[in-house]
């Protein structure tokens, strides 16, 4: 080297990052056209972790505090450098800082519902939102994981990582957990823990501790929340027990007509099927106690009739031809065409 090239060398005696910019995680510091000074001094803040890398390879790390750098506190990178004696020039070596502060206020959510299995409404698909917080808790790892050798790596870059593993680890943790969702909607705070143990060792692989997770909300999409919503306010309307078929079938009564005057053709429209009904036969006659039976063909000199008995009620008819229907007896054809006379009954 020359005399000119020598005092034209840039020499480092302290090394440290203030962070100035806000939501960097991982930070290189500059080291082009320049050498550190032996017994250079390293700052490393309560909230940062230095780490040299030597030709791509991690050699040493240091914790918080002030590092005075000599072969003593640099003794993987002074083996690795082959140094046979304490060195009295400068060094080059790449210096990584990397924040460790836990990063607070961190949004989620499902931008598509999650399909799971449950034990009330069979399949069902939710969506989530909530927030959690993180730090780098392996700077190694994160390094190598992760950061690599950029010059600078953003909270920004590696939340797009973390959200795809966010959304994998929770519907894995959710498919298994067999948590009801009544359940999980009343007690958030259960399918968050449900979700952070598997969600903690997921961000552990890279380097990152999962510090919080919380739920704010669970929801089901739009069309099955109104579903769910409908299912509920029968209920409300019905009573308990063996009552609550019965509720159900009122209530769908009840909004049908409403639905059907507001259709063209009114009313009538119910009745479109009507002839269809009549094929039910023997069978939904006997189970109806009669309520469908076809009279006889009046002889030419008919006895006096005697009294006929008291009309069942239509909704409990209507129950009866939903339970025919729901044990095979009947099809949906013969179901729809004798619900919708008995339909024109009730509204006369």
């Amino acid at each position: 080297m020359s005399l000119g090239s020598f005092i034209k060398k840039q020499f480092i005696d302290v090394l440290q990052w203030n962070e100035e910019t806000e939501g960097v995680l991982a930070w290189r510091f500059p080291m082009q056209d320049f050498e550190i000074q032996n017994g250079a001094i390293l700052n490393v803040r309560e909230s940062q972790v230095a780490v040299f890398v030597n030709e791509g390879k991690i050699a040493d790390v240091f914790g918080p505090g002030t590092h005075k750098l000599t072969t003593q506190t640099l003794p993987l990178l002074t083996n690795l450098k082959n140094w046979d004696k304490l060195f009295d020039s400068p060094f080059k070596s790449d210096v990584y800082y990397f924040s460790t502060r836990v990063q607070t206020g961190r949004k989620w959510g499902t931008p598509q519902p999650i399909t799971i299995r449950d034990k009330d409404f069979d399949m069902i698909r939710v969506r989530a939102f909530g927030m959690y917080s993180y730090r780098i808790a392996d700077a190694r790892t994160f390094f190598t994981e992760i950061s690599g050798t950029r010059e600078v790596y953003t909270r920004d870059e590696v939340e797009d990582q973390l959200r795809g593993i966010l959304m994998s680890s929770m519907a894995s943790s959710l498919g298994g957990a067999n948590v009801p969702f009544l359940d999980m909607a009343a007690n958030q705070a259960l399918m968050a823990q449900e979700v952070k143990d598997g969600l903690a060792q997921a961000f552990a692989r890279y380097g990152v501790g999962l510090d919080e997770f919380n739920v704010a909300s669970i929801s089901l999409p739009e069309e099955l929340q109104a579903a769910l919503d409908e299912r509920i306010s029968a209920g409300m309307k019905g009573g308990l027990g063996a009552d609550k078929m019965s509720g159900y079938t009122k209530f769908q009564v009840a909004n049908a007509i409403p639905l059907a005057a507001q259709n063209e053709g009114g009313m009538a429209g119910i009745g479109a099927g009507l002839g269809a009904g009549l094929s039910i036969g023997q069978v939904m006659a006997q189970s109806m106690g009669g309520a469908l039976q076809q009279p006889a063909p009046a002889p030419a000199a008919p006895p006096a009739a005697p009294p006929a008995p008291a009309e069942e009620p239509i909704e409990a008819r209507l129950e009866k031809l939903k339970g025919l229907l729901d044990k095979g007896l009947i099809s949906p054809a013969d179901y729809d065409g004798a619900k919708a006379e008995l339909l024109k009954k009730l509204i006369g």
